[in-house]
């Protein structure tokens, strides 16, 4: 094989980003351009699917020359993405009839209650693995064919097309209309036994099949890519916490990692068994190589963590830049007594409930713009803790320790926090943007590039570890005062809440 060199694009919720790895896994060239933010309305989020597909063409040309490489150099190309993120599009255009809905939004609150019905929020679980939330893909496509004119009428004639956004840049990539299983599992649509869509799941939500992608593996080649990757294999699609957990190299039951971006997203390893939660997780697919059975994992989601800091930086100006809040909250030795629970979009898990808006509590004529950056860091850490506490329950196994990935591991004082307040070490490994690693590692497999699992684990290797240094007393305080502030949250927007 003469090329050297794998390609992933990273679709997230606030940029897009192409990375390049060699054989060892390192990285050898990035580049990373941020799309708008759209809210028509409060708690709606809406992106450009076109905005981003101009920027994924960009980035990637970007990587390409900071090396000096043609893709002839490329051995393959995976996607990873941001999940749940849902798109509707001509078939015959490839024009989007709507902005894409991102999974943050909350408009389809009422939707779900409808479709909860007398069975509550559980009433799919047994065959998605999904709570009815404003999360998922599923009714988001439902409120898009209810409100866009003709929209439904063309779907049915299969005029219209679904996917999320790794089936949006495969389109536009190779003219395929697929997705993987990783992607699918988040759409409340797909039977996780099955690993393929569900009649009885579409006619409740009330999506026509004729629309949706082809369900496939997560390491396959789907096709050749034309355009700006021309003549490239595209050999792998992930979302992007199932590609930060193959990143890991979480390939054996019981191994797990934390991912720190827009949102804190907790996934751990279960095998080829679906397992359901009692503590409010979800239950997803993991991955999927080749042929190879599915491996499954159990995932706490967060919904505001980096875009907390993001919030603080664009909306109140506290920082001109998202690097400089470690510095702004180690100016104060504590809190000064105050709490910020994030709910922007309502409380993901262990709690999914819409109903919920964020709280700053405890605030006093003492308190500064150091304490809020402080308590926006300690909300991260205490709420990746409550879903920690909900894996320990689910498996009856306390965490031993922590892998991070992600941008905000860059943040040590954030990092010594979350090891203090879970009371285990926290490691960050030398990549620690694996989510472009996982995509990297899966689409290497499908071409041969790397020859198994083994040598992927191979290469991870541990940069940075933080050890726990409060008292158990100590943490034991601030987090009932923390838990305070949740119940605080609660009840804001009536009408939305979901059966407890």
């Amino acid at each position: 094989m003469t090329a050297q060199y794998v390609a992933a694009i990273d679709q997230g919720t606030t940029s897009s980003r192409c990375m390049i790895f060699d054989a060892a896994g390192a990285v050898v060239a990035t580049a990373q351009k941020e799309h708008r933010q759209i809210f028509p309305r409060p708690g709606w989020v809406e992106h450009d699917a076109l905005e981003i597909w101009a920027n994924v063409e960009t980035v990637v040309g970007q990587a390409l020359a900071r090396r000096g490489l043609a893709t002839a150099d490329l051995a393959a190309v995976g996607i990873t993405n941001q999940r749940e993120t849902t798109l509707l599009w001509e078939k015959a255009t490839g024009r989007p009839i709507a902005n894409a809905i991102v999974w943050q939004d909350t408009r389809t609150a009422a939707l779900a209650d409808d479709l909860g019905r007398d069975d509550g929020q559980d009433r799919f679980r047994a065959l998605c693995g999904l709570p009815l939330a404003t999360y998922f893909s599923g009714p988001k496509i439902r409120w898009l064919l209810d409100n866009v004119k003709g929209a439904r009428a063309s779907a049915e004639r299969g005029e219209i097309l679904f996917g999320t956004i790794d089936s949006w840049l495969i389109w536009n990539l190779t003219g395929r209309h697929v997705t993987d299983v990783t992607n699918a599992s988040r759409t409340m649509l797909m039977n996780l036994a099955t690993l393929d869509w569900d009649d009885a799941l579409l006619d409740a939500v009330g999506v026509p099949k004729a629309m949706l992608p082809e369900v496939r593996s997560s390491s396959e080649i789907y096709g050749v890519a034309r355009g700006v990757l021309a003549g490239v294999p595209l050999a792998s699609a992930l979302g992007d916490q199932q590609a930060a957990l193959f990143g890991q190299t979480c390939f054996q039951p019981g191994e797990g990692k934390c991912t720190y971006g827009t949102g804190n997203f907790l996934l751990v390893n279960t095998g080829t068994q679906a397992v359901q939660s009692a503590h409010g997780l979800l239950t997803t697919v993991g991955y999927r190589v080749g042929e190879a059975p599915a491996v499954y994992a159990l995932e706490g989601s967060i919904a505001v963590t980096g875009s907390l800091v993001q919030w603080l930086r664009d909306n109140l100006g506290f920082i001109s830049s998202a690097g400089e809040i470690e510095a702004l909250a180690a100016s104060v030795a504590d809190n000064g007594g105050c709490y910020m629970v994030p709910a922007f979009s309502g409380l993901f898990a262990p709690h999914w409930r819409p109903d919920a808006r964020g709280v700053i509590a405890g605030l006093t004529g003492y308190v500064t713009r150091a304490h809020i950056a402080r308590a926006a860091l300690e909300a991260v850490a205490w709420q990746t803790r409550e879903v920690v506490d909900a894996m320990a329950a689910d498996s009856g196994r306390p965490l031993d320790i922590l892998k991070v990935d992600g941008g905000m591991t860059a943040n040590s004082l954030l990092m010594q926090f979350q090891a203090d307040v879970l009371g285990v070490p926290v490691v960050r490994p030398q990549v620690p943007e694996t989510t472009c690693l996982g995509a990297a590692y899966a689409a290497g497999l499908a071409v041969g590039f790397w020859p198994d699992l083994d040598a992927l684990r191979a290469h991870w290797k541990k940069d940075a570890e933080w050890s726990p240094q409060m008292s158990a007393a100590r943490c034991d305080r601030d987090y009932g005062q923390w838990q305070k502030a949740v119940r605080r949250t609660l009840d804001w927007e009536e009408g939305t809440a979901l059966v407890e």
